[in-house]
């Protein structure tokens, strides 16, 4: 027989012989295994589990146009190739105007988005009745609702008044300057313009030049401004009136005088006219009846907004042109930093921003999550260590006389601090294959039950809560091997 053979022998007979005792110390080796093998597939899970749960709080990136650039539907498209396929959980494209319900004398901000993304970044938006699905369905939020008293089925016929003197032109209705609206100024022309009013709302102005360029006629269309204040200024004969003989651009306050209490909606009067282009190459206002198909309620400032689809919005201005995405991100803040740079580097006219609120909580949460777990770990670890040592050292008390027989009759100390460790090791190695297979499954019932998903497997966790339990089992054996080996034989053998 080899050597090998009789130290296997030797071992297994002694654990065998002792199996009480090696069955606990057995079982504290494979629950410890468990929960270590359980805990780390959790630790190395956690991120993703948490960044999908995370997701749910809404989106934690931003593309927005650099100053003087634009972003529109290619750049964007362009721009999300710099994420991965999986990292990347939905964009969301938004553009805002201001559209006007003249029926109801209102004016709201008004969202053209894409419905399928948004349920992806912002799946915590809660609606009565469905997402807009065909062309023409809005989505109302909760707010605007209630102040105008639509309901699901119900229909909206909406207005876009451009406030840009020419469909394409970049310049701002705040004045002629860099709009070239003089180039129309020529004697007899009609002229047509808008700007934003009291609360964004819109208005339009008419104005017909004489022969000499001069105000000959001027109306105004005030209905979206604040009834029976900001209205006025559509009917009220001292305020129009002052305007008839004057020449273009005039100033508020020099040429013209405010309308009493309405003086955002006088100087908007004035914008409107200094940006008046010739009525046949103005932008039109464009009109379109739309169907509630759901009621938006957030408890936030988007409850205040309608949404559409963004090929429903570029059919009713005309442009397509975007203002912002949100992105949802699988990735922690490093990475989304990266993709940051990345972003920056290429040049496109794109600007990419964190939303520091989210990434920060989810940092921090992760942090201390991961803490959490690595603490339980350990605390699990001492627990199954100490409990090992005890029991090893009740196995030398039992074995005394034994080990002292065999010291007097000439085996070495080595010979013993072996056949104890390779004990030990046995018990690690078979304890760490048990605890490393059921640790899969503790962590499997874990992330269904907290998180709602399944666990994805680490397959080199398994050979390392193996390695890990034979070198806890061994470090355990260290103590009583050391009383083990100190026993004196002559004192065993006399019976002391």
């Amino acid at each position: 027989m080899t050597k090998r053979r009789m130290f296997l022998r030797m071992v297994t007979a002694s654990l065998l012989r002792r199996r009480s005792r090696m069955l606990i110390a057995l079982l504290s080796i494979g629950i410890g295994s468990t929960i270590l093998a359980g805990l780390l597939t959790i630790y190395y899970d956690v991120p993703r589990q948490m960044r999908a749960q995370m997701r749910s709080y809404g989106a934690n990136m931003l593309l927005m146009p650099e100053d003087g650039t634009t972003l529109d539907s290619a750049k964007l498209e362009e721009t999300l190739e710099t994420f991965p396929e999986d990292a990347l959980v939905g964009a969301s494209p938004y553009r805002y105007v201001r559209l006007d319900m003249t029926s109801r004398q209102q004016s709201f901000t008004t969202a053209g988005t894409d419905f399928e993304q948004v349920q992806k970044t912002s799946p915590y938006f809660s609606v009565e009745g469905n997402y807009p699905e065909a062309a023409r369905e809005i989505l109302v939020g909760k707010e605007v609702a209630e102040t105008i008293g639509v309901k699901v089925g119900s229909e909206m016929e909406l207005t876009w008044q451009p406030t840009l003197s020419q469909a394409g032109n970049e310049a701002s209705a705040e004045g002629a300057e860099g709009n070239n609206a003089s180039a129309d100024w020529v004697p007899g022309a009609t002229l047509v313009g808008s700007a934003e009013g009291f609360g964004e709302a819109v208005l339009s102005v008419t104005a017909k030049l004489d022969d000499e360029a001069k105000i000959a006629e001027f109306e105004v269309d005030a209905s979206t401004q604040t009834e029976d204040i900001g209205s006025l200024a559509g009917t009220d004969e001292a305020f129009l009136s002052q305007f008839i003989g004057k020449e273009l651009p005039l100033e508020l306050g020099k040429d013209v005088d405010a309308l009493s209490g309405a003086t955002i909606t006088s100087e908007a009067v004035v914008n409107a006219l200094n940006s008046a282009r010739s009525a046949e190459t103005a932008a039109r206002p464009s009109t379109a009846k739309y169907t509630v198909s759901g009621i938006l309620v957030t408890g936030g400032e988007e409850e205040g907004y309608v949404f559409m689809s963004l090929t429903d919005l570029q059919n009713l201005t005309g442009e397509d042109r975007l203002d912002v995405a949100e992105l949802s991100v699988s990735a922690d803040e490093e990475q989304l930093n990266g993709y940051c740079e990345e972003i920056a580097s290429q040049g496109s006219g794109v600007s990419a921003r964190l939303v520091k609120r989210v990434t920060k909580s989810e940092t921090a949460v992760l942090g201390k999550l991961q803490a959490l777990v690595f603490l339980v770990t350990v605390v699990v670890l001492l627990l199954t260590m100490i409990c090992v040592s005890t029991t090893m050292m009740a196995v030398v008390s039992e074995r005394r006389k034994e080990i002292g027989l065999r010291k007097a009759l000439g085996a070495s100390d080595n010979s013993i601090r072996g056949e104890f460790l390779g004990e030990g090791m046995f018990l690690g190695l078979l304890g760490g294959v048990i605890g490393a297979v059921l640790g899969f499954v503790f962590a499997q019932v874990v992330s269904i039950n907290v998180f709602g998903s399944s666990i994805t497997f680490q397959p080199l966790l398994l050979p390392a809560a193996v390695i890990v339990s034979m070198a806890i089992a061994a470090v355990s054996c260290l103590a009583p091997i050391k009383r083990a080996v100190a026993i004196d034989p002559a004192l065993v053998l006399k019976g002391e």
